[in-house]
């Protein structure tokens, strides 16, 4: 019986199996069917460095057996016929290969995705190519210290002083704060690091010399490009010889003009014929340039040491331009700048506007500091366009058009190039927002940038004072008014037109606008013109915030009233429903047509209509309350405030009444309620001068110098 049924299933499998040979009993290919690959895990890019190797690696599915056939840039490598592929050792050229693989069957093949070799040279350590310098400063002066270094990035730097690390100083420069005395002949140096190594720097030395009355220059407007508006070099005048029986006028420098700029001064000057003196630079709206003794002032005198018109054969000054902003005549109204290394004996960079019958003309000098000689084949032409197509263009550029506008805002130097920056006449259109530099060395235009090219306005006014430049080479300036575009590209203006900007550029040519701030409400405040750029930057010393950060930061305010204070690392752009800045203080200020100054860890406002206040910076915070104020109240324009020091010592606060009368003012730097001096005090109207509309006093050896409508007003310690 069991073997019957054995019988009867073997047949019943026969049977199965010749009907699944003719198709009887199964689907179409049935179980014996081959299946073309695929492929499950692509190969994955590497990363190496060279000389080491990479491994790409394919997964695939399909009928055994598989074959692999690996290529480079789409050529067969020999022998690369597995599921996965190993490099021989890399070398930079293998930078950039792709590798891909063909898994084949007798079914077929299929290629995978490509994976990329990046190939980056070995980590290096850093090494210091130029060590810190020695620094030789006098007392109340900043030193910096600049290392440079190669290793692979990022490289960190840690500075020291004499063995102890100092908070906050991490960049490739460290910057001193004012130095003291205490501070001669200490030790800094610095240890660059990166993931390989690190590599500490020779020991440079800090030499402090004590400051004398014969070694301060002021070469630029309010004594260096941040604006501080600081001089820490000042030993003879004091807060406790400032006053009305000790100080006042001693008279004053005669010239043919309106002295609207800031004057400058240099010491030990080799005049020809002369000797040594110390200089006082001033320019006129009448177009001249004077060189005074600045020790010889007795009285008023007219005599200088050499005198040089910049009125070209058959010229005279510009006209007003229907403008009373400069006024009857338009020469010189921006401050110069001075640069000791250029020339034989050093060269003052000057802008002129003159006209020869209804053709106008700026042009920029170089005249020799010892004899007022033009320098550099000068003086040029300035003549621009820039592609846009707001006012004044033609053929899809933008005109700079002479006779429209003035250079209010005093010169910037940085690293032997010269930055000018335009205003209009009043709001007289047609006008754009220039900004062009020049070579120190040549005179020759090396760049130009309009800030609203497709659109008008944007005047560079800043109450005459200057843009500022931090120690990277940036510039800072805030412009008035002008079309703005509220649609952004990347956070910038879609169309090029920043009006009512406050603007970060980058020097190195061709200038670019790299950052910038400008308030949510920037449309409304300046079609009813309470923009902001009727003030000037001040950029601050770098201040370490409460969690021990470094902070670079930039103030400024305009009309509408408002302490901003800007990370000049970011800044803040535009947001149209509210400012993402630093810091914004409202409601402690007037109308600002003048520019902050900064002395001693204080930021010090003098507003319109408003009296000369205080705000002291706390964990690089201003105060949002002034922590003292003058009893005094400054009318339009306000006031520019200069500081004088003997490093953080005997702080003076210097402002000018420029309405009704000028009025000289001296306070207590540590306690503004605190007048030490004014010159109205004295009987018989003994200091008195005639206002200006935005001079700035300066302060240098002892002696403060006031621009008036026909000299430069002269107060010291009296005789």
């Amino acid at each position: 019986m069991r073997k019957f049924v054995l019988l009867i299933q073997a047949s019943a499998f026969a049977a199965a199996a010749l009907l699944s040979g003719c198709g009887g009993l199964s689907g179409s290919g049935g179980g014996s069917q081959v299946v073309a690959p695929t492929i499950t895990s692509q190969p994955a890019s590497q990363s190496v460095t060279v000389g080491q190797v990479a491994t790409f690696t394919v997964m695939a599915n399909g009928t055994a057996p598989l074959s692999y056939q690996w290529l480079k840039n789409n050529s067969n490598i020999g022998s690369a016929t597995s599921a996965s592929y190993t490099t021989p050792a890399t070398v930079a050229d293998d930078n950039g290969a792709t590798f891909t693989v063909v898994v084949s069957n007798s079914a077929g093949s299929i290629t995978s995705g490509a994976a990329t070799l990046t190939v980056t040279a070995t980590p290096m350590g850093p090494t210091i190519t130029t060590q810190p310098a020695n620094q030789t400063v006098t007392v109340g002066q900043a030193a910096t210290f600049t290392v440079a270094a190669t290793g692979t990035a990022p490289l960190t730097y840690q500075w020291q002083k004499n063995n102890s690390n100092i908070s906050g100083a991490t960049a490739a420069s460290y910057t001193t704060p004012a130095t003291a005395s205490a501070d001669n002949g200490a030790k800094f140096d610095v240890m660059v690091t990166n993931s390989v190594s690190s590599q500490t720097s020779n020991m440079a030395t800090l030499t402090v010399n004590a400051a004398t009355a014969s070694s301060v220059n002021v070469v630029t407007y309010h004594y260096d490009n941040l604006r501080t508006g600081q001089n820490l070099n000042e030993t003879t005048l004091t807060t406790a010889n400032v006053n009305s029986t000790k100080f006042g006028k001693l008279g004053a420098f005669t010239v043919d003009g309106l002295v609207d700029a800031q004057p400058l001064y240099l010491s030990n000057v080799s005049i020809p014929s002369v000797g040594s003196k110390n200089v006082l630079y001033v320019v006129t709206e009448h177009g001249s340039v004077y060189a005074f003794d600045a020790d010889s002032v007795s009285g008023n005198t007219s005599t200088f040491l050499w005198k040089k018109s910049l009125l070209g054969t058959g010229e005279t000054t510009s006209d007003d331009r229907g403008c009373s902003q400069v006024t009857p005549e338009i020469g010189i109204t921006s401050t110069p700048v001075i640069d000791l290394t250029r020339g034989p004996h050093g060269a003052i960079y000057v802008v002129a506007m003159s006209k020869n019958s209804s053709t106008y003309f700026q042009r920029l000098h170089a005249l020799d500091v010892t004899t007022g000689a033009e320098l550099f084949g000068g003086p040029t032409t300035i003549q621009a366009t820039y592609p846009g197509t707001g006012d004044n263009s033609s053929g899809g550029n933008v005109v700079f058009d002479p006779a429209q506008y003035k250079e209010r805002a005093g010169l910037l130097e940085i690293n032997g190039t010269i930055y000018t920056t335009w205003a209009s006449h009043c709001d007289d259109q047609p006008y754009t927002s220039w900004v062009m530099s020049f070579s120190a060395d040549t005179l020759a235009q090396t760049s130009v940038l309009n800030l609203v090219p497709n659109g008008s306005e944007g005047g560079i006014w800043m109450a005459s004072t200057a843009p500022a430049a931090d120690a990277n080479g940036n510039i800072f300036f805030m412009v008035g008014n002008g079309d703005f575009d509220t649609t952004l590209t990347s956070g910038f203006p879609s169309k090029g037109d920043c009006g009512q900007c406050y603007v970060k550029l980058s020097s190195a040519a061709p200038m670019k606008l790299v950052d910038y701030f400008t308030p949510y409400n920037t449309v409304s405040e300046s079609n009813a013109d309470t923009d902001f750029g009727s003030g000037g930057p001040l950029l601050l010393p770098d201040l370490t915030d409460g969690s021990g950060n470094t902070r670079h930061l930039a103030v400024g305010s305009g009309k509408d009233a408002i302490i901003y204070v800007v990370d000049r690392d970011n800044m803040g752009k535009f947001n149209s429903t509210q400012d993402n800045i630093y810091q914004q203080i409202s409601g402690e200020i007037g109308g600002v047509f003048s520019k902050p100054s900064y002395f001693n860890n204080t930021v010090y406002y003098g507003a319109v209509g408003d009296n000369l206040k205080a705000f002291p910076i706390t964990a690089a915070k201003l105060a949002t309350n002034p922590s003292s104020q003058s009893s005094e109240s400054f009318g339009y324009p306000g006031a520019t405030p200069s500081i004088s020091a003997n490093g953080t010592s005997s702080g003076i606060v210097w402002a000018v009444e420029n309405n009704s009368g000028g009025v000289l003012h001296a306070y207590d730097a540590s306690n503004l309620t605190n007048e030490l001096y004014n010159s109205s005090q004295a009987a018989n109207n003994r200091d008195s001068f005639a206002d200006n509309k935005y001079i700035t006093p300066m302060v240098a050896n002892g002696k403060v110098y006031v621009g008036t409508p026909n000299s430069v007003a002269v107060f010291g310690l009296l005789p």
